[in-house]
């Protein structure tokens, strides 16, 4: 396994250290400073209370929950969500509850998961001559029958 050192500022007294739930979990948990409900079909945005720093080179990916999602049809609105390395502000969760009743969030739910990764940039060359050919082609949303 991979380690990367990851500065916590604490901005809200209330906030958790995000925290891994098993040796092998990709994923550490995100917590909520505040208690909220979320009304079907309802967008919140939950705040996790730190600010971070990390490398550079790498993200933070945000993520559902499984749990949260299964049992109460909550979820992350944009995910995953990106944190990029140089973003100093507030960690916050997009929620949306896409289940058929009223969801109420209490302080220190975990509420996410969050996934460093590295990034790579691309460098797009122009070509006159086209692209390989494949097996696929051209064909896109669900056209390999799997």
């Amino acid at each position: 396994m991979n380690d990367i050192k990851v500065l916590f500022n604490r901005m809200h007294e209330d906030a958790v250290v995000p925290t891994y739930g098993s040796f092998d979990a990709a994923g550490c948990d995100l917590y909520t400073v505040e208690e909220f409900g979320i009304e079907p079909g309802e967008i919140k945005v939950a705040h996790c209370g730190f600010s971070m720093e990390f490398e550079r080179e790498m993200e933070a990916q945000v993520r559902p929950r499984s749990g949260m999602a299964i049992k109460k049809g909550i979820t992350v609105v944009n995910a995953p969500g990106t944190i990029d390395a140089d973003y100093r502000g507030e960690v916050m969760v997009g929620l949306i509850n896409v289940g058929k009743n009223k969801v109420t969030i209490y302080k220190h739910d975990r509420v996410a998961q969050m996934v460093f990764a590295p990034v790579y940039r691309a460098h797009f060359l122009e070509t006159y001559v086209g692209l390989s050919r494949t097996d696929r082609g051209v064909n896109g949303f669900g056209s390999t029958g799997r």
